[in-house]
């Protein structure tokens, strides 16, 4: 509703907000279903359309079938107005991804490059994120920014790693990587960027946990559609639940922890064997195999056995190794959680992440992209 002490100004940018909403929300429309749609007149949304074309914000991609008379154009938001790059860093890799205006993934890029928390590290990444953007023709002046998601934890204030054992990167600051990064960049935990990159995909999610399966464990925790941060920033860290206190011993310190059965560094230890490899044996029938996944599926379920009597939520797995998983794998993990749970997980309450290695690098991307949107739709 327009207030009555609005400014004239104030009522236009809020008109334009309305027809720039209901386009992107549409995603195909015409300027007459737009007039019937919000209840404004031709000439006002004819206005706004103008304004929005001016600004390369939408656009005119064809026509609507004729009904007789003169064909209506169908218009677009132009989803590559303002983009985003994702950049996921990691022990033995970094990832690149960039991602338009609905999220979606244009160019992605891996490159085998081991951390090292030193400055031609860094210099090096800014070169690759560069060439990222010569090599894929992507308008450096439509870019929002660059946002990078590491493994440790951030401080609140986002400018810094306040826990980093696994990169041994503690303190390390996000002024560092803007030194060799000319865009705006941003900080964030991969397991939260891979938690908000399903909160994108999945509208109708309120509470959910995340199973961030990787070369190391890590998980999030998703209530009333926001990815729960705690008061230092370490809500949702599942991959230090204790399992059993005489287990193996955790890069944390503490034995047992759930990393130490549920990673991708622990299974590969274990069956001394990469990843695809490992999977091309389980699903062939291998006997070794087969004992090794059921042992890691028994204890991936008895970790959200444990977690969801805590938070009462959809489940997501999801990381490098959501791709491998097949609905066999889901129905042992609910079978299993019926004989030890006392509030059983139906099989609809387990789903799998879609966007494997590249999730954290994808979400991490999709900050800038919803604050952009926050700034133009109502």
């Amino acid at each position: 509703m327009i207030s009555k002490g609005m400014t004239t100004m104030a009522i236009k940018q809020i008109n334009l907000k309305k027809v720039y909403t209901a386009i992107y929300q549409e995603k195909e429309t015409s300027k007459l279903q737009l007039v019937q749609s919000l209840q404004m007149g031709l000439s006002t949304v004819s206005q706004n359309l103008k304004e929005l074309e001016d600004q390369e914000l939408i656009l005119k991609t064809g026509y609507l079938e004729s009904t007789g008379g003169r064909r209506a154009h169908l218009i677009t938001i132009n989803k590559l107005a303002r983009t985003s790059i994702g950049l996921g860093i990691l022990k033995d890799c970094i990832h690149l991804v960039h991602v338009n205006l609905y999220g979606e993934v244009t160019h992605k890029q891996t490159h085998p490059i081991p951390y090292s928390d030193e400055t031609p590290y860094y210099q090096t990444i800014g070169k690759l994120v560069q060439q990222f953007i010569e090599k894929n023709n992507i308008n450096p002046d439509r870019l929002l920014g660059v946002s990078i998601a590491i493994q440790g934890i951030i401080s609140s204030d986002g400018e810094s790693v306040s826990y980093g054992p696994i990169l041994q990167n503690d303190q390390l600051k996000r002024s560092t990587l803007a030194e060799f990064i000319p865009y705006p960049c941003r900080l964030t935990h991969d397991s939260k960027a891979a938690a908000y990159l399903e909160l994108w995909h999945h509208q109708e999610l309120d509470s959910a946990i995340l199973l961030f399966l990787n070369e190391n464990l890590g998980g999030a925790i998703m209530t009333h559609r926001k990815v729960h941060n705690g008061l230092q920033m370490r809500s949702g860290i599942i991959e230090h639940l204790s399992l059993n206190k005489q287990g193996p011993t955790c890069y944390c310190g503490s034995r047992g922890c759930l990393e130490t059965y549920c990673s991708i560094h622990a299974l590969v230890s274990q069956a001394k064997m990469s990843v695809p490899d490992f999977f091309e044996k389980l699903r062939a029938g291998d006997d070794h195999c087969q004992t090794i996944w059921k042992t890691y599926l028994t204890h991936l379920a008895e970790a959200i056995r444990n977690i969801t009597v805590i938070v009462d939520g959809v489940v997501i797995i999801s990381g490098h190794l959501a791709p491998y998983f097949n609905q066999e794998d889901l129905t042992f993990i609910q079978h299993y959680l019926k004989e030890i749970a006392p509030f059983p997980l139906t099989r609809e309450n387990i789903i799998l992440g879609i966007e494997g290695k590249y999730t954290p690098a994808i979400g991490a991307a999709l900050y800038n992209i919803a604050d952009y949107l926050k700034t133009m739709m109502v």
